[in-house]
């Protein structure tokens, strides 16, 4: 099967369909994609992202089951998981994150994953506490300008806050 028809069939989303990436079909061609876990409706309105804003739906309970099966069938050795920023969420988001890691190592234990987080403002302490108990195999979070434009571009999200996330991660978990 495809990778586009393994995604759809699961009812799985990947940030390069919900954020219309150019890249799209090379990827998938390829093999790769970009799992997008929390939905597809961001609560946040960054002037360089191209996925939509607005109220989420509430996280599914069953996507880390699902992710984790889509991975097992499309023989995935790394994926990347990500996702929109859920400030509606009194964590973020990062208990779901530790939901889909631990169902993918259940099922797919050999599988390296990565996990590119939001900056899960205002829940940070939460946050880390929940993905300090998966096994993560990298840790990442997008820094997408310098200092001086953050406001502009990412109105909500803090240059600072950002690095300060990035900072308390390496204390945690440095390897």
């Amino acid at each position: 099967r495809t990778t586009q028809r393994s995604v759809a069939s699961s009812g799985l989303k990947t940030i390069c369909q919900s954020a219309a990436c150019p890249n799209l079909g090379h990827c998938f061609e390829r093999g790769t994609a970009s799992f997008l876990i929390l939905g597809d409706t961001c609560t946040r309105n960054c002037r360089f992202c191209n996925v939509a804003t607005g109220t989420p739906e509430k996280p599914d309970p069953e996507e880390p089951k699902r992710l984790a099966e889509t991975i097992i069938e499309m023989g995935l050795k790394y994926v990347v998981i990500t996702s929109v920023t859920r400030d509606d969420l009194t964590d973020g988001g990062a208990e779901h994150f530790g939901k889909c890691v631990e169902e993918i190592r259940n099922l797919s234990p050999g599988t390296r994953v990565e996990i590119l987080v939001p900056d899960f403002k205002g829940c940070e302490a939460i946050a880390l506490d929940i993905i300090e108990r998966v096994s993560i195999d990298i840790f990442n979070h997008n820094l997408e300008k310098v200092p001086r434009l953050y406001s502009k571009v990412r109105p909500g999200a803090n240059y600072t806050g950002s690095v300060d996330l990035l900072e308390r991660i390496a204390k945690q978990r440095p390897e």
